[in-house]
């Protein structure tokens, strides 16, 4: 059982679809904040840390009782941002939850950590959920993914796969952007140039796929909103109310 597990939610204002996105308030509390308080309740994480660019963020991780760790604005990706954050650390695993999850269940951060924890061949892990919602599935701002029958994942994709050629709605599962690593592994693949598949789908992590890295899923039925655009703030308010 890995002892030391660091949660890293990479954080940066200046989203191009949502400037300032990590600090929009949901129901009066600055997104961030809420991803936070999803992390630590997952009990198997030793730490939870942000890393980012901004000050303003920052400041309200630090309000908010976290770690903040600052990272160049040069960095591209949230990888990079973690991989930089976590470089000089005695990690056993690192998790990368993505700061745009205000509802992210800890349930599949913990799933995430387990499935390396169970088996040490295993480099890098991820979360999926199953997926029966049609429009959900031909929707290319949802990544899909397809699982092997030990839960390595097969591809991941934009498009809506596997397709069934009989018609009707396949088996899918919709990808969580939630993963684990080996800190080995992510210092790793954060010095590798992007990838053909990578940058044709805009998947970050067809890049470890396309250098013979396998990632292996945990299956987990959990609620998953992610915010991409101002109006997704009113469906994750819509269900906290609802929740409530």
């Amino acid at each position: 059982m890995a002892n030391k597990v660091i949660g890293v939610i990479p954080s940066r204002y200046g989203a191009q679809r949502f400037p300032g996105k990590p600090l929009a308030l949901i129901a009066g509390v600055p997104m961030i904040v809420r991803v936070i308080r999803q992390a630590q309740k997952a009990g198997r994480l030793s730490e939870v840390w942000v890393a980012t660019d901004d000050q303003r963020i920052a400041e309200a991780v630090e309000k908010a009782g976290a770690t903040a760790v600052m990272t160049p604005s040069s960095l591209k990706s949230g990888t990079d941002r973690i991989a930089y954050a976590v470089r000089d650390q005695k990690a056993d695993i690192v998790v990368n939850i993505q700061g745009d999850e205000p509802v992210m269940a800890p349930a599949a951060i913990d799933a995430a950590v387990e499935v390396l924890q169970n088996d040490p061949k295993v480099l890098m892990s991820t979360v999926v959920i199953p997926l029966s919602d049609k429009k959900e599935w031909l929707d290319p701002n949802v990544v899909k993914a397809v699982l092997g029958p030990n839960g390595n994942v097969l591809y991941f994709s934009r498009a809506p796969i596997p397709y069934p050629r009989e018609g009707g709605m396949p088996r899918a599962y919709k990808h969580m952007g939630l993963y684990g690593y080996r800190p080995g592994w992510l210092q790793l693949m954060a010095t590798l140039k992007p990838t053909p598949l990578e940058l044709a789908e805009k998947l970050e992590q067809l890049r470890a796929m396309e250098n013979g890295v396998m990632i292996r899923a945990a299956v987990r039925k959990v609620e998953s909103i992610a915010v991409d655009v101002p109006a997704d703030v009113k469906k994750v308010e819509k269900y906290l109310k609802k929740r409530k």
